[in-house]
């Protein structure tokens, strides 16, 4: 059985949490920040968690996470 390739842009971008659920960084927080307020900038930094029902595609795309 050949080995599994891991999606490297997918790799970059969810990490597993250690409930087994799979942590995503917010978006809207890349550029034209000066109209938005600072506390929603920085409730944007805090991580979010990937819907459950995304999370079997992105087990797909991360065979050994």
């Amino acid at each position: 059985m050949p080995k599994l390739k891991t999606n490297r842009g997918a790799a970059k971008r969810f990490k597993r949490t250690a409930s087994g659920r799979f942590a995503r960084a917010q978006s809207h927080l890349n550029h034209i920040l000066t109209k938005k307020t600072t506390k929603r900038k920085r409730h944007l930094r805090a991580p979010s968690l990937v819907a459950e029902c995304d999370t079997p595609a992105i087990k797909r795309l991360l065979p050994y996470k």
